[in-house]
This record gives structure tokens, sequence and C-alpha cells, in this order.
């Protein structure tokens, strides 16, 4: 079949082929579109595979889009068939799979941030709200993350009860929760300030502190405690 009219990656410079620096300099060294570029290998008529990378990237807001992005929409893009699509989604599921593999040592949370790195890139995808604790020991080693409540989560609906139940049967220390906005806006509601509210005062019933509250956006989070909301 004749590539005729295509831009292969072959044809770039040496110096300018995503293939050839990423074996030379590192994976970390080359551009999202780059890596998009090494998936897809191939570009289209008019367009290499780089700057469908870029296009991609563009069209739907960053990797956290793509990761969002029902396979269908990508599927439609110029370009891009069931295979590619599959390739990208695969790629990126890896990358999530790897942030959730707890290393020999278990991780230390010493900040809000510290415990944002930990779910931001999945619960930043969720096209739904979920409630998740993250439990921890003395030492604020983490114990496990846990999902406790699917869907509209307000003070009315939610029993405080699932929020702490994993945390009692783990007999851990303390925890700290953990939703999302599917709107992309982090700003804390007043029902997540009173939920914060009803699980500090549970909390003090059971021995187990509630060390903070994050509510995921896209790409950012906020701290309840940091903004000093019920705390």
């Amino acid at each position: 079949m004749s590539n005729a009219g295509y831009h292969l990656i072959a044809d770039l410079p040496e110096n300018d082929r995503p293939r050839e620096r990423l074996l030379k300099l590192g994976a970390q060294a080359l551009s999202s579109a780059e890596l998009i570029a090494i998936l897809l290998r191939v570009g289209v008529q008019g367009e290499g595979a780089v700057q469908m990378g870029q296009r991609l990237l563009k069209q739907f807001g960053g990797l956290t889009g793509l990761h969002r992005a029902p396979i269908e929409e990508l599927v439609a893009q110029h370009g891009i068939g069931e295979a590619k699509a599959a390739q990208i989604k695969a790629a990126i599921e890896l990358g999530r799979r790897l942030t959730l593999e707890a290393p020999e040592e278990k991780p230390t949370i010493n900040s809000p941030a510290d415990a944002a790195a930990l779910v931001q890139y999945e619960m930043g995808a969720l096209e739904k709200e979920e409630m998740r604790v993250i439990l921890l020991d003395t030492r604020n080693h983490v114990v496990d993350i846990v999902t406790v409540a699917h869907g509209s989560l307000n003070a009315a609906q939610m029993r405080v009860g699932e929020i702490f139940t994993p945390a009692v049967r783990r007999n851990v220390a303390a925890l700290i929760a953990v939703h999302n906005h599917p709107s992309g806006d982090p700003t804390p509601s007043p029902q997540d300030v009173a939920i914060t509210r009803a699980m500090i005062e549970a909390g003090k019933l059971l021995d187990i502190e509630v060390l903070d509250h994050l509510v995921i956006g896209m790409g950012r989070f906020v701290s309840l405690k940091e903004k000093k909301l019920a705390f």
C-alpha cells in the first residue's frame, strides 16, 4: 500500500524523529504530542504524526481530556481509526495504573499536594462524582485508598458512617477524604463544607482523625483544611 501524500516519521530529519529522540534522550525529554506521534506512527495527508498529536491534545484539552473522551469520539477524529484510538487509550490507561501501583514502601502524606498526587490523574477524569478515603497509619503512611460513595454527594444523602467503615475495619489512625467535581471546578460547595464538619465530628467519636478533605477538579484541587473551611 502506497504512503504517497502521507507524512511518515521516517521522513523527518533524524534529530526530529520522536522515536529516535526517545532512544537518545529518554521518554521524559519528549513532549506529549511527540509521545502520541510514536503511537500513531503515521500522519495523514498534509499533517504529520506530531502535528496530529498536537491537534488531538488541543481538541480534547490535554492528556486528561483524552483520558476522559469516549473511544467513539477518538475514532471520529480525522486519521484516527479504531486501532490508533485503542493504542492511545491503552497507553494512557497504563500511565494511570502506574500511578496506582504502590512502591515497596508505602507513600507518606506530608501535605495536601502529596494526597492529591495519588488520585488527581484518575479522579480528575471521572464523569460522575465520587468520594474516596485515603487511609493512613500513625506515621501518615498510606494504608489503602477506598471508594466509599458514587453519584451526587450531599450532606443530606450521605451517611457519614459509610465514609468511616473502611477506616474502622482497617483500624487506621487517620484518613483524608477526597471527592471530585466533574465540572472541573474544585471550588468547595456549602454541602462539601457540611459533609466535612460531619466527618470531623464523627472522627472524634471514633478516634480516627480527619486530616483533610480535598476537592479534585480538572488539573487542580482545593484543600478545605488549607482554606480553613470546617477545620
